[in-house]
């Protein structure tokens, strides 16, 4: 979308006038350049090589330099120049190695002037020297540089960075002679082209590839790269070494670097990929943008001020197939969106916390922070660079200092230490971990591992028919509990369902109601069951008859007649002596339905066996209808990301780690790998180098798991004769000798080995730490004066 606003800028008795505009392309551009009258601008791409006049109100198309009915790579551009001292003079840089250069003052359609093919690979960078017309400076894949003089048809100097490929190259504008380059390895190199044997400077700039660099237009000696590390760095080259002066840091890999003209600390930067917009800093504020274009929807590819001397209009092309011009007036400004908010621990435990001073009532009494707790050093102040900003976000900052012993780690160590994830079975691990984090006094983590034993740890089943003959003979075991239906919550055929078939001996779910609010607890005295409605001196057993009758343990009370039944004043508090019990199920549903029947006395005589049916059935053994694991792997999946969340990452690996099979395949590899490298990390913050090499062997992760096979190789050499061992082995290629012989016992150690750094003499380490008590010399009888701390 064009944005309307419109800015005139005098530069020497002419004006700029335009506005936010683009404009369709052909094809995707890999460059532009403006010329130096700022009225036109030249676009050159893989299919496009076209001049746009810059107008009020639109681009458009002059000249299409694409001429010929075959297509040919001297046109597809990696690169494109316009002289700013020639205005007919162009040079591009062809993928095929190929150097063009182009005169627009001649009259025929074919503008291309001349052709250098020196270069063995794609030609990555040209430049024009700045005050001299005829110089021309390109660098290449191959990883040269070469000097064209135009009035020739040759180069006139070649420069080897002994390195990788050149990525960009750039006359100095203060220094005549003076040009940079920068490489595929991260190094900047400063040439004197009256020198083409040797660099003048190297430096390493980024880690990783340079893939662009500017000099000021003003100060002298800076210049400004950007590389693959997402990084621009300002450098300060007129020192002896090269200094950094200015680190932005971005969010992508830095292709295009521009300083902005007339602001002495801007520069404009756009991405090799991932990000589309282009961006301008201070680079005074390296991590805030001071301005940030968002038009185009592609990476772009060429940026470029339109004149030397303006800062307000800014053009780019893009692969989306657009020519942008931008006017600053109407970027955007992250600064404006910032959160001036802010939290960071210190390093001693303490918290500071900024705000927006308007968020930040001055409070009275409030002490000032001491800052550093070290001795202090006494130097002179230095300028803040962020003062220059304070007036667009400001923050006012409090700082809280912890209470003694309040942000301690301890438990964090001491459970990293004493928990056992595995060598053991499942229910061992879970108690022995509940038993560390109980005296640790984390109860909760405690309770998580006994629920976790009780849902992964079947106890041994145990049948109902041993269950009921233990009954019979008055054993104390525990068993499940039912509660007690009214009959008149029964349907007619209730009876015939729920009855059990003792001939046969086999008990089914299905045909066994269950009240939900019962609770499956058993006492190991037996003396009183919770949750049940039943009394806890009667149990259900086993007759002859037909019918499920309710029976005492104690066989005394046992009458061969019709019994009668006494309840117990702990289980129900009655209101009176229970004389009678009556006789059939007619009697029992008026009594129950009767409003002058107290609730003591209805739950009493649903209590009462009946002839038509039982009014109580046996259920299955609790250890026979026990859920599956399975069942719960939604629940121990959401306590593990609770506990995540909480940031008890250590609790949700353990557990990943003790469970294994069991929750991995419920919970995505991209979640596990997060809270592995995370409780990694911690394990490293505090030095637990053993923890954290178990977790990585044991992680349920691959990603994870082969972290400890990166950068583990160690390169030793022969005590005996020096020389660096072959990993083929424990014997010397060289003299022969098995070189790990403990110098104690003279057997070889194939195991956990230590050596002296100074007279390379060493063995296991029980046998050295035990020698070193008694005696400082070494044991081989070297003479060396060995140390183990």
């Amino acid at each position: 979308m064009e944005k309307m606003s419109r800015v005139t800028t005098a530069l020497g008795g002419s004006a700029l006038t335009g506005r936010t505009m683009h404009c369709h392309l052909d094809a995707p551009a890999n460059a532009i350049s403006v010329c130096r009258d700022a009225a036109q601008v030249v676009v050159a791409g893989r299919s496009i090589f076209k001049i746009y006049a810059i107008e009020e109100e639109q681009f458009v198309e002059k000249l299409n330099l694409r001429v010929g009915r075959k297509p040919s790579l001297n046109l597809s551009c990696a690169d494109v120049v316009w002289h700013q001292m020639d205005e007919n003079l162009l040079a591009t840089a062809a993928t095929n190695g190929v150097v063009v250069t182009w005169n627009l003052g001649r009259p025929s359609r074919n503008k291309q002037d001349q052709l250098f093919t020196e270069h063995k690979r794609t030609v990555n960078k040209v430049c024009f020297h700045p005050t001299e017309a005829h110089v021309l400076l390109s660098g290449s894949q191959d990883g040269f540089m070469k000097c064209f003089d135009l009035r020739r048809k040759d180069s006139v100097s070649t420069f080897s960075g002994q390195s990788e490929s050149v990525r960009d190259v750039q006359f100095s504008i203060r220094d005549y002679f003076t040009f940079a380059s920068t490489f595929e390895n991260g190094n900047v190199q400063l040439w004197d082209i009256r020198r083409p044997d040797r660099c003048e400077r190297m430096f390493t700039a980024h880690n990783g590839p340079v893939f662009c660099c500017d000099w000021h237009p003003e100060d002298r000696g800076w210049l400004a790269t950007g590389g693959r590390d997402k990084m621009v760095k300002v450098w300060d080259m007129t020192t002896p070494r090269a200094k950094e002066m200015h680190c932005v840091q971005t969010i992508a890999s830095v292709a295009r670097v521009k300083w902005r003209p007339e602001c002495r600390h801007h520069l404009a930067t756009c991405s090799m990929m991932v990000d589309h917009n282009i961006y301008v800093w201070d680079v005074r504020r390296p991590f805030v943008p001071a301005a940030m274009f968002e038009e185009h929807r592609d990476v772009t590819t060429g940026i470029a001020w339109r004149h030397p001397h303006d800062p307000c209009f800014l053009l780019s092309g893009s692969k989306d197939s657009t020519l942008c011009q931008h006017l600053f007036r109407d970027a955007s400004q992250p600064v404006e969106r910032a959160n001036p908010e802010g939290l960071c621990y210190g390093l001693f435990g303490d918290v500071a916390f900024a705000a927006k001073d308007s968020l930040v009532a001055a409070e009275s009494g409030r002490k000032p922070y001491a800052g550093d707790r070290r001795h202090p050093i006494f130097f002179k102040r230095k300028l803040d660079p962020a003062e220059p900003f304070s007036g667009l976000a400001s923050s006012a900052l409090s700082v809280f200092e912890t209470e003694p012993g309040g942000g301690s780690m301890s438990w964090f160590v001491d459970t990293a230490e004493r928990y056992a994830l595995a060598g053991r079975p499942l229910a061992e691990l879970c108690d022995h971990n509940a038993k560390v984090a109980r005296e640790l006094g984390r109860n909760q983590v405690a309770q998580t591992w006994t629920m976790l034993r009780i849902i992964y740890c079947s106890p041994g089943l145990v049948s109902s028919a041993s269950l009921n003959h233990s009954v019979g003979k008055g054993s104390s075991c525990g068993l499940p509990l039912i509660n007690s239906f009214n009959l008149k919550d029964m349907t007619p055929g209730l009876g015939s369902e729920t009855r059990l078939d003792r001939s046969k001996g086999d008990t089914r779910s299905d045909t066994v109601l269950l009240d939900s609010s019962a609770t499956l607890i058993t006492n190991e005295d037996n003396e009183e069951t919770e949750g049940s409605d039943v009394p806890a001196d009667y149990l259900l057993g086993d007759v002859e008859g037909e019918e499920d009758e309710l029976y005492p343990l104690d066989p005394e009370h046992v009458h061969p007649e019709e019994p009668e039944y006494v309840l117990p004043q702990e289980a129900f508090p009655l209101r009176h002596e229970i004389l009678d019990t009556p006789s059939g199920p007619e009697h029992l549903q008026d009594k129950a339905d009767s409003p002058h029947v107290s609730g003591s006395e209805a739950d009493a005589a649903s209590l009462a066996p009946v002839d038509s049916f039982s009014l109580l059935s046996i259920s299955h053994a609790l250890y026979d209808s026990r859920l599956p694991p399975d069942f719960f792997s939604v629940l121990v999946c959401d306590m593990l990301r609770f506990y995540a969340e909480q940031g008890d990452v250590q609790m949700a690996v353990s557990v990943l780690i003790v469970l294994g099979e069991r929750v991995r395949k419920d919970i995505d590899e991209q979640t596990q790998e997060h809270w592995y490298t995370s409780y990694i990390d911690l394990l490293q913050r505090f030095c637990l180098w053993n923890v954290s090499n178990e977790v990585v062997k044991l992680s349920t992760s691959r990603a994870v798991s082969c972290l400890n096979q990166a950068s583990t190789t160690l390169h030793v050499n022969c005590s005996h004769c020096k020389r660096p061992m072959s990993s083929r082995g424990w014997v010397c290629d060289r003299c022969h000798r098995c070189a790990s012989m403990c110098a104690v016992c003279h057997h070889v150690v194939k195991g956990l080995f230590v050596w002296c750094q100074g007279c390379s003499h060493g063995g296991h380490l029980q046998h050295i730490m035990k020698w070193l008590e008694g005696s400082s010399h070494c044991p081989a009888g070297c003479g060396h004066l060995c140390e183990y701390s």
